[in-house]
């Protein structure tokens, strides 16, 4: 019987932790502890490491709400993060051990939202196929809308008329590392107006992850004859490109702005990649798509990557005990 224990993460584990996560098998740098800690004081960190032994097999990046644990709701997404050689038999044991370790501790769920599999070096649904055998609920889905880079990219002629119109324009792409002209011009105003919300990173926050990350996180505005039109803050993985945060003023139909920059990012900046990611087009939890977004989005070539979110009763640990017979 193979001893399997887990803890707590704390300070002591930083450089542990990082160094998992640069050789795993689905994880990205907004799992490395300098991203997740940018906000460490909005969530009561509850991050796990399963131990082998003394050797680590496997991390948990997570939060803590009253009696339930997620899997961490400062991160797009999240879940069981593995070696690249976990086998699924070593994969329900882990599971089962954290679960365990949760129920043990008064926690009553975890609720868990995957990686998308084009964030991942190779396979990694092992979760969702637990979650299953856990009777897990699912809570919510998510169609992401995803470009394959290394097929032939098919953009409607009507796009590649709105790209062109950029050209005549002579609109101007600029990458730049002063994010506050775009926050406070374009990005804030946006979110007010048209959803009521605001960044989830204010400017100085996404500053400062861009200088422990400036291979991950870059900007690109575009300009007018000086005049800031619109910009994007595009984050960077292995595999995959993806706007994070994107915004254009009034003058965005007119001018083509917001395709043209969606051009060059497509066509040249992501050059090497796999995957471009829109992101999902959704209201409503999921049930809803708001279908002008997603019509253009599609526009550009991008097919539907589905993204799960399940929670699962801690209690449910024991269904795990006799799945492989």
């Amino acid at each position: 019987m193979k001893n399997y224990t887990v803890s707590r993460y704390s300070s002591e584990h930083f450089e542990l932790w990082n160094a998992f996560i640069s050789t795993s098998k689905n994880a990205t740098f907004l799992f490395h502890r300098d991203f997740m800690e940018y906000h460490a004081t909005r969530f009561h960190d509850f991050s796990l490491l399963v131990f082998e032994g003394e050797s680590l097999i496997a991390l948990l990046p997570a939060n803590r709400v009253e009696d339930t644990v997620f899997s961490h709701q400062g991160l797009t997404y999240g879940g069981l993060v593995l070696t690249k050689k976990a086998k699924l038999s070593l994969t329900i044991e882990v599971y089962k051990a954290v679960l365990k370790f949760l129920f043990d501790n008064n926690i009553a769920k975890l609720s868990l939202k995957e990686i998308p599999s084009i964030y991942c070096s190779v396979f990694s649904n092992e979760i969702n196929y637990l979650s299953h055998i856990c009777k897990s609920q699912l809570l919510m889905k998510h169609a992401v809308s995803v470009i394959a880079l290394t097929h032939d990219i098919l953009i409607s002629k009507s796009r590649r008329e709105c790209i062109t119109r950029g050209n005549r324009n002579n609109l101007v792409i600029k990458e730049e590392t002063n994010f506050e002209i775009f926050w406070n011009q374009l990005l804030i105003p946006n979110l007010k107006e048209k959803y009521n919300a605001v960044p989830v990173h204010s400017a100085h926050e996404i500053s400062l992850l861009q200088k422990r990350f400036p291979d991950n996180i870059r900007h690109f505005n575009v300009y007018h004859e000086k005049e800031l039109v619109c910009g994007s803050t595009v984050f960077i993985t292995d595999k995959v490109v993806k706007p994070q945060y994107i915004a254009g003023n009034e003058k965005n139909n007119e001018l083509g702005s917001l395709d043209f920059l969606y051009g060059y990012l497509i066509n040249t900046f992501s050059k090497g990649k796999e995957y471009f990611d829109f992101g999902p087009s959704h209201e409503n939890q999921g049930l809803n798509i708001v279908a002008s977004i997603n019509f253009w989005k599609e526009s550009f070539g991008a097919k539907t990557v589905v993204q799960d979110f399940y929670e699962v009763e801690t209690k449910n640990y024991s269904l795990l005990e006799n799945v492989m017979l």
